[in-house]
């Protein structure tokens, strides 16, 4: 019955965007300094290439589409990309993505996300890394499928690519933006590019957001929750000292201290009573602090005419640091402070060719240190005494476990990843390229200083529960990557491939009451047989790709509380399957219109699992609805000597999903439609601009992620989506 509803319900959302002149798609819209609009440029595959001529599922999105789109953070992106979804269990600008139902079931602060997130080239693993508002990108890639040849692990779901405008010589500009909105909303954000004599160029570009919380505290003299207050600021030196020879040095830092998201608890007779559904009575009202700092660089040195060497070395530092009221309620039932730091150094050295033969290569080796120190507590009824009565001492700890208790756990990690890859492409003919590639990793993981103990309210020890301990794993793996390339008359692409991604193994991050919750995770793995075309017609006005998909999914890495002790274990899922398939399209109807979008399709299937002492065999993945669509239009309503006026419309779609791999019915969240959109006007000389835009207009309510608490605290813990938003942003170039 369900399935029905939703089947008509997309239907009626196609029938309407088909009537609006939405009947396209393809967030391939990249390198905004192309002449030829229907030639994007992407280096997904580490060099620059065309995206109709590379056999890999990719989108891309131009930085001036997300600016104008208001796509602000990296959230955001899955109502851009078929098939890509998150959960935002630790909040905004930290999402957990998903890709073709390949997903993280783990919250833990230590953890590294299946679908890699790179910025400028640099792996951005742990969440500390990720305070970096999007701002002055020239666009964002996301590829889909494991990535284990030049990607390396942590990306048996895909990549997503975040790439900065770069400073250019020569050449002295920039541009500055201000807007406001609803809730108070003030931005700020600009760049400017000038040369440095003739062989050098500096570019810095910077971010600035303010605003009200929009979820409203009923709770006298307590602030509003789910403020915005960050900045960001980045700097980039171009060197160029002789033909063949380019060095970019950068260098950046963010900071975000809003006050942190709340939480929306079920059921809400008990939990929520009186209150609506963007209201909360929140005790906790603490900023959540976000501090990152950055530097990499990256060379590019021709040694031959047909080779050359490619060093990017960097440096990140992060500090996450929030105090979560967990229950969403007034009382101190459940709260949790996270403290997230860590620092990483990566080195990767790769040889490219770029022959006139049939043969070409890319030979690398790559080196990555992350050292990281985790705490969690869990306050757990820190205002209720051991007679249930209120006053609660250090003592009512004792008597009351876990009743006014604070238990909290910290440990330091360190990994180190050494890895040496290849991929190399040989043109059999002019119509059929081979394709393949080798990844050997060797990681290393130590977790160190692990102890738990039980505090009294006013944090003096109770007990050690988990005494000093340590654990360490050494593991090798080697991923790789195989196809074949058939290229048509008129240059049109058809492409089959094999290849397999690893996910490193983890350290449980939630070990509390007893030492043998302490675990190391399997390491997972992906393999993916894909077929896929690469089409253009209609004189190339026309952009159609598609994929199709078939995924052996293994060891899939979640935690597992056990029914009768409630010790909390990280355990794997041993095996699944997923299939599925993408279309994007883009149509140039005419001069002044452009029609877009894309449809993705999931079927998973859990095929042997105990969770939390459930056999789930046969049940749904998380984070994976059977259809995603996504489509919009771009049309210019006047172009004269007054400047041009364009309208943009943009619709996401999602089928219902499950948040957890249990597939409990009151936590499934229903499908749901997004509209956004803006109206952009441009001076006749290109230098002023404004828009006016809006997102989520018909002010839509649905989850983000979901946990069951009921058993043992009595509600449902859910994270909801952003209100309605909208604003006007005027700009100027120079």
């Amino acid at each position: 019955m369900q399935q029905a509803k939703t089947s008509r319900t997309f239907s009626r959302i196609l029938v309407a965007s088909l009537l609006a002149g939405v009947s396209s798609v393809a967030n391939a819209q990249a390198a905004a300094e192309e002449a030829d609009p229907n030639e994007i440029i992407v280096t997904a595959t580490k060099r620059a290439e065309n995206l109709q001529s590379i056999p890999i599922s990719v989108s891309a999105i131009t930085g001036d589409t997300l600016s104008k789109s208001r796509v602000t953070q990296a959230d955001e992106l899955v109502t851009k990309i078929p098939n890509l979804q998150l959960t935002s269990t630790v909040g905004d600008n930290t999402p957990i993505f998903a890709l073709r139902g390949v997903s993280m079931s783990d919250y833990s602060l230590n953890q590294a996300s299946p679908v890699a997130t790179y910025y400028d080239e640099v792996y951005k693993g742990n969440f500390a890394f990720l305070g970096i508002a999007l701002f002055d990108l020239e666009r964002v890639e996301v590829l889909r499928g494991p990535q284990g040849t030049l990607y390396g692990k942590n990306t048996t779901g895909g990549a997503v690519n975040l790439i900065s405008r770069a400073p250019k010589l020569g050449d002295t500009n920039g541009y500055l933006n201000l807007g406001y909105g609803n809730y108070n909303r003030f931005d700020v954000n600009g760049a400017v590019n000038l040369p440095l004599g003739e062989k050098a160029a500096l570019r810095v570009a910077g971010t600035l957001s303010k605003a009200d919380g929009w979820f409203k505290n009923v709770l006298p003299g307590k602030p509003d929750l789910a403020s915005v207050s960050e900045y960001g600021v980045r700097a980039a030196l171009l060197f160029e000292p002789s033909d063949g020879v380019k060095f970019v040095l950068r260098g950046a830092t963010s900071y975000q201290n809003p006050r942190n998201y709340g939480i929306y608890a079920q059921p809400e007779a008990i939990n929520r009573p009186g209150l609506s559904r963007r209201q909360i009575a929140a005790n906790v009202t603490d900023r959540r602090i976000a501090r990152t700092y950055s530097a990499s660089l990256t060379g590019n040195i021709d040694v031959s005419d047909g080779l050359t060497l490619t060093s990017i070395t960097s440096w990140d530092k992060g500090r996450l640091r929030f105090y979560e009221d967990t229950d969403g309620q007034p009382n101190q039932l459940l709260e949790i402070p996270y403290v997230d730091r860590a620092t990483q150094f990566a080195q990767d050295l790769r040889l490219t060719s770029d022959f006139d033969g049939p043969l070409n290569f890319i030979l690398g080796a790559y080196y990555n240190r992350e050292k990281v120190f985790n705490q969690t507590t869990f306050e757990i009824g820190k205002d209720i005494d051991s007679d249930g009565l209120p006053g609660v001492t250090d003592a009512d700890c004792a008597i009351g476990l876990p009743l006014g208790c604070l238990f909290d756990n910290s440990f330091d990690q360190l990994k180190k990843s050494i890895a040496v890859y290849s991929d190399v492409k040989f043109a059999v003919s002019d119509s059929i390229m081979l394709r393949g590639g080798l990844r050997y990793t060797h990681d290393t993981g130590d977790q160190t200083n692990f102890r738990s103990d039980a505090l009294g309210p006013n944090h003096v020890l109770v007990v050690n529960l988990i005494p000093n301990s340590s654990l360490h794993y050494k593991t090798n793996n080697l991923s790789g990557k195989f196809g074949v390339d058939y290229k048509l008359d008129g240059g049109n692409l058809l492409y089959a491939n094999y290849s397999r991604g690893y996910r490193a193994k983890s350290f449980n991050a939630q070990a509390f009451f007893d030492p043998s919750e302490l675990s190391i995770a399997k390491p997972e793995s992906v393999d993916a047989f894909e077929l896929g075309a690469k089409t253009q017609f209609a004189d190339r006005r026309v952009t159609l790709n598609m994929a199709a998909f078939y995924y052996k999914y293994r060891n899939q890495q979640f935690i597992n509380i056990s029914p009768s002790t409630a010790a909390q274990t990280l355990e794997n899922i041993p095996r699944s399957r997923i299939l599925g398939g993408e279309a994007e399209l883009t149509a140039r109807a005419s001069d002044k219109l452009t029609l877009r979008a894309g449809v993705g399709l999931l079927d998973t299937k859990i095929q042997q699992g105990i969770v939390s002492g459930v056999n789930v065999a046969g049940n749904k993945l998380s984070n994976a609805p059977s259809l995603t669509f996504n489509g919009g239009f771009d049309v210019t309503a006047f172009d004269t000597g007054a400047g041009k006026l364009s309208l943009h419309g943009d619709l996401a779609y999602s089928a219902s999903q499950y948040f957890e791999v249990i597939n409990i019915p009151r936590l499934k969240q229903h499908s749901y439609a997004l509209l956004s959109g803006h109206i952009d006007w441009e001076s006749a000389n290109g230098r002023w601009n404004a828009s006016i835009w809006g997102k989520n207009l018909t002010n839509k309510f649905y989850f983000t992620s979901r946990v069951d608490l009921l058993a043992g605290f009595g509600f449902d813990y859910n994270h909801i989506s952003a209100p309605r938003t909208y604003g006007i942003t005027v700009g100027v170039k120079y």
